[in-house]
Order: structure tokens, then sequence, then C-alpha cells
């Protein structure tokens, strides 16, 4: 099983990071098919080979995704889709 971690740090308000991550989830969900759920200031989302979630804290958003074997093959990808939406709302 293959694993993207991803921190990255913010100076946002808490209220302004979550809602800057339900956009980067939102953008992931509609082109892959993943659903998603709010748990506190955690995001939750899984689809058939992918599980994970983003955290929310004061100053960083942390990404983990873990990947089933077929979708490992994927794992580059992915992390460069999840980077490249994390460049765009999470400055």
């Amino acid at each position: 099983m293959a694993t993207i971690d991803i921190r990255r740090s913010h100076k946002m308000s808490l209220k302004v990071a979550k809602a800057a991550v339900e956009r980067v989830v939102k953008g992931i969900a509609k082109e892959h098919s993943i659903t998603h759920e709010w748990s506190g200031n955690q995001v939750n989302f899984d689809r058939s080979g992918v599980k994970g979630h983003i955290a929310v804290a004061k100053n960083e958003v942390h990404v983990r995704v873990e990947l089933g074997f077929l979708m490992g093959a994927f794992k580059s990808a992915i992390e460069r889709e999840i980077n490249s939406q994390l460049d765009k709302y999470v400055p």
C-alpha cells in the first residue's frame, strides 16, 4: 500500500483554512468520484482504492492518503494533483 503524506503550513485563520480545504476536496472529489465528510477540523474521504483525510490546524494542513495496490501505480500523479490544488487554495 502506497501512502501520500503532505504537510503545508499556512497563515490563514482556521475558518478560512477549512474553507480553502473544502474547495480542494470538492475539486478533487468532482473529478475523481470521491466521497467526503467533515468531522471537526478533519475531512475524511474515500473511494475504491483510495482512503485518507485532510486535517486543518491553526498553522498547518496535513494531507494523508492511503492508496490501494492498483492506485499505488498512480501515486506520483495523485500527489501532483493534490499539491496543485493546495498551491491554488492554501497559499
